[in-house]
């Protein structure tokens, strides 16, 4: 049993502490955020059947205006996992200016 140092309660994940079953029940659940995921899951698919993406190449499909439900061919693209998760958004999912 591992214990969390600052609560002294027992810690659900023994690596990070985090209790995902209530996780998914409030946030990951939820049918908007399904929807969405779902629909970057047929993105990558598009990609995969284009032979752009391969599992396990360490690349993403990017949305360029931020929707991840606007799958149309000139708004995705390929980049490296690292520059598409780098960046901080605003509210509607495009990179901060200055």
């Amino acid at each position: 049993m591992v214990l969390n140092p600052a609560t002294g309660r027992r810690m659900r994940n023994k690596s990070t502490g985090r209790n995902y079953k209530r996780e998914y029940a409030s946030y990951q659940g939820r049918p908007e955020v399904i929807k969405k995921r779902a629909s970057r899951g047929a993105a990558r698919r598009l990609m995969l059947k284009k032979g752009l993406v391969k599992k396990g190449s360490g690349k993403d499909v990017h949305h360029m205006n931020g929707n991840p439900s606007d799958n149309r061919p000139h708004n995705l693209r390929v980049v490296k996992r690292s520059n598409n998760r780098s960046f901080r958004r605003t509210s509607t999912g495009k990179p901060r200016r200055g």
